[in-house]
């Protein structure tokens, strides 16, 4: 398999070269040059399959050769094995046509960790079998970053550097990340919204002498190995609806931000998974909403929200859904994203726009929705969700039909973001690995929210 950019100014180059190379050089993100497409006959066969070994065949299609099966197994297997539910992401049944993806049993109680998980251990892979250094550079609204950290942390000849917007995560998501005080990982706190630090990640990845002189890698969801871990699940999820007949129309509903996850489901879609619907749930941030239902896409002002993990107005995936919407022509592409960076938006109209609300459905959830979501499913379910699952939820009440079975993408573990949770007068048990984290020292650094900055820190860390 070879990957190209969607902007088209980058030779096709293989898996490994990919992942290393996480934004593209000519500024755009790397796609599979072909979807690989799965037969009906595939997708029953694979129903049969464990978590890990659905994974190695997905991930197999995107490597072929490129790193030995036996190889890729392991690393799907150690992966894996740091989860605390057998099935890894469990389907969790309400009703009868309603039911909760779970993906919040990896070791930072985030869906991030399904992919991070292996994107650090084939970093610490592709870093042995090519002597090669690997300095990662991420930034996260809260989750991606102690997911990352966990990944990574205490691997020879890998180093990270997390930038989070400073006071703009939880208390737990901090803590999850600035508590660790390993020699090879370095937060930074920056005074600025996640926009910020995804601005300037981008910037730093797109100068080419700066990120080749300080072997820089990237662990945000530009790294295709991210989206290709989290098709994974939305394949497992169907196959556990399959078993109990209810696979009939199948909608997903997706909490976004970034349009990482969403993306993946979108991909699998195009594989062959016989996905009915996309519901794609935003919080107040609502620039992607606002792009399905009226063909805009322009940031608006930003609003701190009790999602604070989607809390983002420039979503870096959704170039690579550019791509696909407009035939896989690179130039298009390039033309949109530089009217983009010029403008502040893109307008499109008629047929796209059509495609793109055949593609999704969505829906933004305001403050107080995502509160009583929270309510009304503790309340008639016994099931606690946190907020950005709340949105998700909430999506999927307003949007899915009479007749579909839908799932929603549970994010994150609601001990997470227990401040929001508090305000409905709920109480929750802390888990021990979380409980454990408010005792602990802090290390991290306030920096500003310029490129020098945070260039600064990096030139004295890496």
């Amino acid at each position: 398999m070879r990957y190209i950019s969607t902007r088209g100014q980058v030779p096709p180059i293989g898996f490994i070269d990919a992942i290393l190379m996480g934004l593209a050089n000519d500024g755009g993100l790397l796609v599979p040059e072909h979807i690989p497409q799965v037969s009906e006959e595939t997708l029953k066969q694979w129903q049969q399959l464990s978590y890990p070994e659905l994974a190695l065949e997905i991930f197999a299609l995107y490597v072929e050769q490129e790193i030995p099966r036996e190889d890729l197994k392991k690393l799907v297997n150690d992966s894996y094995s740091t989860f605390r539910h057998e099935e890894v992401t469990p389907v969790r049944q309400l009703d009868d046509s309603r039911y909760v993806l779970e993906l919040f049993h990896g070791p930072t109680f985030a869906f991030k960790d399904v992919a991070l998980q292996f994107l650090g251990n084939l970093y610490a892979y592709v870093s042995k079998r090519t002597d090669s250094i690997i300095h990662i550079l991420g930034a996260t609204s809260g989750d991606t970053g102690a997911s990352a950290i966990e990944g990574v942390r205490g691997k020879d000849g890998i180093r990270i550097c997390i930038l989070h917007p400073h006071q703009k995560v939880s208390k737990v998501q901090e803590l999850q990340m600035t508590t660790v005080d390993d020699a090879n990982v370095l937060n930074l706190a920056v005074e600025g919204t996640f926009d910020d630090c995804q601005r300037i990640i981008k910037e730093l990845f797109a100068d080419v002498e700066f990120k080749h002189k300080y072997h820089l890698r990237a662990i945000n969801s530009i790294n295709i190995a991210r989206i290709l871990a989290q098709t994974v699940y939305y394949f497992y999820a169907y196959f556990r609806l399959a078993e109990k007949g209810q696979a009939g129309q199948v909608s997903f509903s997706v909490p976004t931000g970034n349009f990482g996850d969403i993306f993946a489901g979108y991909l699998a879609k195009k594989m062959g998974l016989p996905i009915h619907k996309l519901i794609l749930a935003t919080n107040e941030n609502n620039i992607l909403a606002r792009f399905i239902k009226e063909g805009v896409y322009q940031p608006g002002d930003f609003k701190g929200t009790y999602s604070p993990s989607m809390d983002i107005q420039v979503a870096s995936n959704f170039e690579r859904y550019l791509f696909y919407l407009y035939g896989e022509q690179a130039d298009t592409v390039t033309s949109l994203m530089a009217q983009f960076k010029a403008e502040g938006r893109i307008a499109i109209v008629g047929d796209v726009l059509k495609q793109v609300q055949a593609d999704f459905a969505a829906y933004s959830v305001e403050n107080e929705e995502c509160l009583n979501t929270i309510s009304d499913y503790y309340e008639k379910y016994d099931y606690l969700l946190d907020p950005h699952t709340s949105c998700g939820a909430a999506a999927s009440d307003k949007l899915a039909q009479s007749g579909e079975t839908a799932i929603v993408l549970s994010t994150a573990h609601p001990a997470k973001f227990d401040e929001a949770i508090r305000l409905r007068g709920i109480g929750q048990t802390y888990p021990e690995p979380i409980q454990a984290l408010f005792e602990k020292p802090q290390f991290q650094t306030v920096v500003g929210g310029t490129n020098e900055a945070i260039q600064k820190q990096l030139e004295a860390f890496f």
